[in-house]
C-alpha cells in the first residue's frame, strides 16, 4: 500500500485531534454527557435525520434547500467535509465562518476533554450549540457511518427519519451482512417516527419494515422522480433521493410547517453538492469528479455513464481507493471490457496500487495502470491524443481524492 501526506495545513489541528489518533470509537453515553452539561441545546427543535450508505448527503442537503425556499430557519450538519471543517455546519445554506467555528470549538474544550469527544462528536456538539444561538424551526442532521450510536442520534427530538440507499460499506465496524449494517442504521427509528426510504433490497427492507412495526413508527416508500422535476445535482440517481426530499419537505406539513409544492420545486432546482459528478476543468478541459467510494456506489455511478458516454465507447478513469475500501469488487462492478483505470493515491491515505489489484482482479489487470497524482494523468491523456477528451476522463474512489483535489486549486468550475 502507498500513503502520501497532504501539503495543506488543518486548519483546526490544535482543537480537533486527527482521525488517526482515536480511530473509530461510537458510543452515545459520551454526547449525551456532553449535552446535558450543555442544558440539552435545540433539544426542542423537530429534526429530520438522514440515514444511508449512499445518497444522504445528497438527501440533507435537498431539505436543507427546500427549507430555505420555503424561509423557513433551518441548521445542517454534514460528514465530511471536502476542504474545509466549515462545510459541515450550515445555517440557512450559509457556513459557518472559521473564525466563529474557532472561538466555538475552544469555548467547548473543557466539555469535549472532560467527556473525551470525538472529533465527529465535537463538530455535532458545536453544530447544536451554533444552531441553538439561530432560532431555528427545523434541523438537518446527515448520520455518518452508522445509526444506533452515532452523535446525530443523542438529538432527542427527530420525528422524521429519511433513508438512503443502505449497501456494504464500513463492515469492520456495522457487521459483515445487509441485515446486520441495516440493523445499525435502523436503530435510530424512535416510537411514533415518520420513515422515508426509496427502493431497497429486499434483505433491507425487511429489516426497515420490522424495525418500523416494533417502534409503532410509519415507513413510506417513494418512487423516483419523474423527468418533469428540474434538479440542481446532476445524475438518474438523484430522481430517487429528490423523491426522498421531496417525501420529507412534505411530511414537514403535518407537523406544522408550511411548505407548498413551489418552494420543494425550487430547493431540489437549487440544491448544490460538490464533489458528486461534478463537471470542473482541468486548464479548460473537462474533468467529471464523484465520490463513489463502496461497491453500490461504484455499480450506480457505472450506470451513469450512459448521460454522457455511447454504448461501446471506453472510459478513462482515474481512481484513487483508501485501503480498507472493496477496491476489486468496486473495479468489477465499474470497469467496462474497453475502459482503461489509472490507480493513483489518496493525499494523506493509505491507498491501493495498481499493482496490489492487478494481483486481485486477474480480469482487470491489463486496463489498469499507475501514477503518483491525477495530475500526472491529465497531463498524458491530454497531451497524448485530443481524442481523449471525450469522453471526459472521471476522477473518483474517494471523497478524500475529490477535497484534495478542490483544495489544490488546479481544477476550476466552468
Amino acid at each position: 500500500m502507498t500513503c502520501t501526506k497532504g501539503e495543506s495545513i488543518d486548519e483546526l489541528a490544535d482543537l480537533i485531534s486527527p482521525f488517526e489518533q482515536r480511530g473509530m470509537d461510537l458510543s452515545l453515553d459520551r454526547m449525551h454527557g456532553a449535552l446535558a452539561d450543555l442544558t440539552n441545546p435545540c433539544a426542542e427543535v423537530p429534526a429530520v435525520q438522514v440515514v444511508g450508505t449512499n445518497g444522504k448527503g445528497s438527501i440533507a442537503c435537498m431539505i436543507h434547500s427546500g427549507l430555505a425556499a420555503a424561509g423557513l430557519r433551518s441548521g445542517l450538519t454534514t460528514s465530511p467535509h471536502l476542504t474545509s471543517w466549515c462545510e459541515r455546519i450550515c445555517v440557512n445554506q450559509h457556513q459557518i465562518q472559521l473564525p466563529q467555528l474557532r472561538q466555538l470549538l475552544h469555548r467547548l474544550q473543557p466539555i469535549a476533554l472532560l467527556h473525551n469527544l470525538t472529533p465527529f462528536e465535537q463538530l455535532i456538539t458545536a453544530a447544536l450549540v451554533h444552531f441553538e444561538a439561530n432560532a431555528l424551526e427545523w434541523l438537518v442532521l446527515e448520520a455518518g457511518l452508522g445509526g444506533r450510536l452515532d452523535a446525530t442520534t443523542a438529538h432527542p427530538n427527530r420525528p422524521l427519519i429519511a433513508i438512503g440507499s443502505i449497501g456494504m460499506d464500513h463492515c469492520e465496524h456495522l457487521g459483515h451482512s445487509l441485515a446486520a449494517i441495516t440493523s445499525e442504521k435502523a436503530a435510530v427509528i424512535g416510537p411514533g417516527a415518520h420513515v422515508i426510504t426509496a427502493t431497497q433490497s429486499e434483505a433491507v427492507r425487511e429489516v426497515l419494515e420490522m424495525r418500523s412495526e416494533v417502534m409503532g413508527a410509519t415507513l413510506e416508500w417513494v418512487e423516483p422522480l419523474s423527468e418533469d422535476w428540474d434538479l440542481g445535482l446532476a445524475g438518474q440517481l438523484q430522481r430517487q433521493n429528490g423523491a426522498v426530499a421531496c417525501a420529507a419537505l412534505r411530511h414537514m406539513n403535518t407537523l406544522g410547517s408550511s411548505i407548498k409544492e413551489t418552494h420543494i420545486r425550487q430547493g431540489l432546482a437549487l440544491a448544490r453538492w460538490p464533489g458528486r459528478l461534478q463537471t470542473m476543468h482541468w486548464k479548460n478541459k473537462p474533468v467529471l469528479l464523484d465520490g463513489a467510494h463502496n461497491p453500490d456506489a461504484a455499480e450506480q455511478l457505472g450506470k451513469e455513464r450512459k448521460a454522457w458516454c455511447k454504448d461501446n465507447q471506453a472510459q478513462i478513469w482515474i481512481l484513487g481507493i483508501q485501503a480498507h475500501k472493496k477496491a476489486p469488487e468496486m473495479l468489477n462492478r465499474l470497469l467496462q471490457p474497453s475502459d482503461q483505470a489509472w490507480i493513483v493515491p489518496v493525499p494523506g491515505h493509505v491507498s491501493w496500487t495498481a499493482k496490489e489489484l492487478r494481483a486481485r482482479c486477474s480480469s482487470h489487470s491489463h486496463q489498469l495502470k499507475s501514477a503518483q497524482s491525477v495530475y500526472e494523468v491529465l497531463d498524458k491523456l491530454f497531451t497524448q491524443d485530443a481524442a481523449l477528451q471525450n469522453p471526459p476522463p472521471v476522477i473518483a474512489g474517494s471523497l478524500y481524492l475529490i477535497g484534495a483535489l478542490v483544495a489544490e486549486g488546479e481544477l476550476n468550475t466552468p
